[in-house]
């Protein structure tokens, strides 16, 4: 409908052709080629906000054309910067294709300045009927925003550590499995595009923050075993029912309450009373506490500060610069920063060629450049169909833009069967066309989408002449140049399939989780001797490894997102998946509980370990890397080690060594998370709970 009004308004009402063209390629930009996640009202908000690029895109795109090297140039540096926005979240990656349309049509002559007025009216009017439509036809209801997820997910862990206070002091079965899937709410791949914080900004970080500490709070509270005597102690019980109390008002935050300050407060003097009574002296005559009893009180502090960092990403997730819970510094580092600054740390972390956005961005920058220069120095006939095909039909593995191409082929083939036919039995009566439009243009847009490419590819290369049959005389000749042209920009899609990372993201995603425990085993081994020797580190960048880290996780993070746009390709081999057993969510929970316990651990003052207890950090730490090592090795593809299935990893922790008598808190901490790491590698090896494990493993 609107594709079609503004053709007609313009084509028929004003008598602007070039006008009509803009804006029925306007909506199709942004309506058929952009895939912009979200409902009707999310995707006019997105479409309003990108009106302006439109704009601009027109204007470079029109005064470019001038040379076919000045347009060669222009698609080069806007193909790839277009394709790199995608670092910016679900919306800017699915709006990125109907931009580049947009600035493909005016860079193809006519070299034609005086008719820029003209072009930017169409667009305009094109995208105005376009925001409308989406906004006032049909609306969709919205699916429950990743606050309200959070939201649940926080009343939930209130609701287990409220359980905890109560005998028997465990959660039962049917408790954890509810923790569970309260935690799994919160992953990405039960969340819509839309909806999820995937952006560069502070909110959108803190947002990505409070759920992932969510899901560590689940996990902790979860995991807390009864008390070895039947007795919590008051200190613990006081800690649980202050993390109740803080997840409680932690959740009316995110529904848009009042920041959390007291709560959290209260909470941070009751971890400091359980933490002096762990880790002070014993009064005279008293007993000293068990190492059982020195366990929970650690695990009871993990819970703790897992409850103090949901609750401050929480209220920086909703107030922003006016949160008033004090973040610190460390892992809220994005607290307080500039926009700017957060997008150029966004951009830079991608500038390399394991990001799989940056090869994306590649890849379509040089398809895009070279279908541009094969129209302009060869004379293509129509070549902006040919540089459309290139980026319709390029994609991001060799298997399926093979499959693609074929299916596009035979698709445009019976198209331009019918269009032949067609225009041979109408020739010049454009009111037929006129007529027939509409109702194709609804065929088209409606089951092209369903049907899949090679069905889209016929049905718009019938739209394509009638919409240019009433824009100039048609011929039959139309449909052997869109042959010809689909047949062109194919082959440059599959050159660049074959030369630009034809694996996609499935090697990266293997090489980037292999990175991601090979940096996270070299923290381990070093908090483990920084423990062991009782030096303390400033910042958590002081320790050796960590901002690699930091890196590690966020190529991780992309290429587990672009692994699950790749589907497995239609016949013919299917590509060597990575282990469909690996939990790759646990993956990344592991690197990012890696970064939060060692800052936690390496704190100052940090108490120096007897020799007993530094012998057994020092080697438990060693353990737990050359496990995460081991993984690491399965997954690599680029290793001495086939790659497979990855060893399973039992979920209990070895003592190294004789537990130490009157080892220091700080001794029990390092377990308790070094205990927690395995039960991570646990997960990520059999994929969520396994055999014996029950439902314990949020």
């Amino acid at each position: 409908m609107v594709a079609a009004a503004g053709f007609y308004l313009f084509r028929y009402g004003l008598d602007r052709p070039v006008a009509a063209t803009y804006a029925l390629f306007a909506a199709v930009a942004l309506g058929g080629l952009a895939k912009i996640p979200g409902t009707g009202r999310q995707r006019a908000a997105t479409a309003l906000r990108l009106l302006p690029v439109c704009w601009l895109l027109v204007v470079v795109g029109t005064f470019l054309s001038v040379r076919t090297w000045s347009a060669v140039v222009g698609m080069l540096a806007v193909g790839f910067a277009l394709a790199f926005a995608a670092v910016g979240g679900p919306r800017p990656a699915g709006a990125a294709p109907g931009l580049q349309l947009l600035y493909i049509l005016p860079s193809f002559p006519p070299y034609a300045p005086s008719t820029l007025g003209e072009r930017l009216i169409g667009t305009t009017t094109g995208l105005a009927f376009f925001i409308a439509a989406e906004a006032l036809i049909f609306p969709e209801p919205g699916p429950p925003s990743y606050r309200s997820r959070a939201a649940h997910a926080a009343d939930a862990a209130a609701h287990c550590a409220t359980l905890l206070t109560t005998p028997p002091y465990a959660l039962t079965d049917d408790e954890i499995r509810a923790a569970w899937e309260s935690s799994g709410s919160l992953r990405s791949l039960t969340v819509p595009e839309a909806e999820r914080p995937a952006g560069p900004g502070m909110r959108d970080r803190a947002l990505a923050h409070t759920g992932l500490a969510t899901r560590t709070l689940l996990s902790r509270l979860a995991q807390l075993p009864a008390p070895p005597d039947g007795r919590p102690g008051l200190e613990v019980t006081a800690v649980l029912q202050t993390v109740a109390e803080l997840a409680t008002a932690t959740a009316a935050c995110l529904r848009a309450g009042p920041s959390p300050v007291v709560p959290h407060e209260n909470l941070v003097k009751a971890r400091a009373h359980l933490s002096a009574v762990s880790a002070g002296p014993v009064p005279t005559g008293a007993p000293d506490l068990p190492p059982a009893v020195l366990r929970r009180h650690a695990a009871v502090l993990e819970i703790a500060d897992a409850a103090l960092a949901v609750a401050t990403a929480a209220d920086l997730a909703v107030h922003g610069r006016h949160a008033t819970v004090d973040s610190g510094k460390g892992r809220f580092w994005y607290a307080g920063t500039w926009a700017p600054v957060l997008w150029w740390h966004r951009l830079r972390g991608h500038a390399g060629r394991r990001s799989v956005f940056f090869q994306n961005a590649v890849r379509i920058a040089l398809a895009l450049t070279a279908a541009r220069l094969v129209a302009g120095v060869d004379t293509l006939p129509q070549g902006f169909w040919a540089t459309l095909a290139t980026l319709t039909l390029t994609r991001t593995t060799m298997d399926e833009t093979w499959h693609t191409i074929r299916l596009a082929l035979a698709g445009t083939l019976a198209g331009a069967l019918v269009t032949a036919g067609a225009l041979s039995l109408a020739g010049t009566d454009t009111a037929v066309y006129a007529v027939v439009l509409p109702v194709w243009m609804l065929f088209a847009f409606t089951v092209g989408p369903v049907k899949g490419v090679g069905w889209a590819q016929g049905l718009f290369t019938v739209l394509v002449a009638l919409v240019f049959a009433q824009l100039a005389p048609p011929t039959w000749r139309l449909a052997e140049v869109r042959v010809l042209d689909v047949l062109v920009g194919s082959a440059i899609g599959a050159v660049f399939g074959v030369l630009a990372w034809p694996r996609g993201a499935h090697d990266e995603l293997r090489q980037a989780m292999a990175e991601l425990l090979r940096r996270a085993a070299e923290i381990v081994v070093a908090t483990g001797a920084s423990v062991a020797g009782g030096g303390a580190v400033s910042a958590p960048s002081g320790v050796p490894g960590h901002r690699s880290l930091q890196r590690a996780v966020v190529l991780a993070e992309s290429a587990y997102a672009q692994f699950q746009c790749e589907p497995t390709p239609f016949g013919g081999p299917a590509r060597r998946p990575a282990p469909r057993t690996v939990d790759w969510q646990a993956t990344l929970m592991a690197g990012h509980h890696t970064l939060w316990g060692s800052e936690r651990l390496l704190t100052p003052p940090l108490i120096r370990l007897g020799p007993a207890a530094a012998e057994s950090v020092s080697v438990l730490g060693e353990r737990v890397a050359g496990r995460m090592l081991l993984v690491s090795a399965a997954l690599d593809p680029g290793s001495d080690t086939p790659t497979g299935p990855i060893p399973l990893i039992g979920p209990v922790l070895e003592q190294a060594v004789t537990e130490p008598s009157g080892a220091p808190r700080l001794y029990y901490a390092t377990v308790s998370w070094l205990g927690s790491l395995m039960a991570d590698l646990t997960r990520m090896a059999r994929g969520g709970p396994g055999p014996g494990q029950g439902p314990r493993a949020p």
